[in-house]
């Protein structure tokens, strides 16, 4: 019997902590799980380890575990060792993003490259990546190793995409959503089907968690796109137009060069390739006027909308509500 989704919130960041209180008796446990597998008797790996893992970031991939476990029924105490997995696989996709990106700030913080060197950044990413794959084999199930397998070897390849696709001006929709299927969505998309799997609910349920986390995850990264353009680096914890400096071609800027005059779709091309910052103030007010911010903010409400309805198949629970609430949240926040 399918339930109706909840209706959208219209205060996001009460869902946000609504969900968060919810989880928070089962974050406590993934927290100090984190603490305790991070350790290791090389100082400077546990030195970076808790640079990033105490930055203040919102957990919210191994938040969105926890709660589709719950969602699902689960009763056990895997899903501790699994979030703390997922937040170990997050991390290290960050250490190594801002190597690549050479990003000096993150979550209003200086980056573990800018404090440590590029070098540090990745050997202890991979730490962390071998650290979570000895954490997922302890767990010791098949499909939950598949899973998370396939999933950080998504990552990987949107990340070279990513790479790719940096100063090319001419990247469209579809590249930039294969982009952040792979590098952003697959992660969110593991985090809630995993919660099924361990609950053992049948697949045509595991892959609704599934659905739910891939466009929740994608509702996520277009609406922290459009944030590039309508926060300050107060508000965002980043400086606003990193991703044009770094050459990204995302979203608000793809639609901006379709619905822009000739001469603005000239300059924002010239800003992806050249990744300079020179003229900001006109490239994000040629970016305002063409729509394109609208047009972005419509399309990530789509994918919020898609995530509500794959929750349909679940049955009525607090927990399901919070998963609808984070939906909400991915669009309609502002840092």
């Amino acid at each position: 019997m399918n339930h109706p989704s909840p209706a959208p919130s219209h205060e996001p960041a009460n869902a946000f902590t609504s969900a968060r209180d919810l989880a928070t008796p089962d974050m406590r446990q993934v927290d100090g799980m984190i603490r305790q597998r991070l350790h290791s008797d090389v100082v400077l790996i546990n030195a970076i380890g808790e640079h990033i893992v105490g930055g203040g970031g919102k957990r919210l991939r191994p938040m969105l575990h926890v709660l589709a476990a719950h969602a699902a029924g689960y009763r056990g105490d895997a899903h501790i060792e699994l979030a703390a997995v997922i937040e170990f696989i997050h991390t290290a996709t960050l250490l190594h993003d801002d190597v690549v990106d050479g990003s000096d700030l993150r979550r209003g913080r200086k980056t573990a490259n800018a404090a440590w060197g590029n070098a540090a950044s990745v050997l202890v990413g991979d730490f962390l990546y071998s650290r979570a794959f000895q954490m997922m084999v302890e767990v010791d199930r098949m499909e939950v190793m598949r899973i998370l397998a396939d999933t950080t070897n998504s990552i990987a390849e949107g990340e070279v995409l990513q790479l790719l696709n940096i100063g090319k001006a001419e990247t469209d929709e579809t590249a930039y959503m294969r982009v952040i299927e792979r590098k952003t969505a697959v992660l969110f998309a593991a985090a809630t089907q995993l919660g099924g799997v361990l609950a053992g609910l049948p697949q045509n349920q595991c892959l609704a968690l599934r659905r739910y986390g891939m466009q929740l995850g994608c509702a996520f990264q277009i609406a922290d796109d459009l944030l590039d353009y309508v926060s300050d680096a107060d508000t965002l914890g980043k400086n606003i137009g990193d991703d044009l400096a770094e050459g990204k071609p995302t979203l608000p800027l793809i639609y901006a060069i379709q619905r822009s005059t000739p001469m603005q779709a000239e300059i924002l091309r010239n800003a992806i390739t050249s990744q300079r910052l020179a003229a900001l103030d006109v490239i994000v007010a040629a970016i305002r006027s063409s729509g394109a911010l609208d047009r972005t903010r419509a399309r990530a409400q789509m994918h919020a909308d898609a995530a509500h309805a794959a929750l349909d198949t679940l049955p009525s629970s607090k927990y399901r509500d919070a998963l609808a609430g984070l939906a909400d949240y991915a669009v309609n926040r502002t840092c």
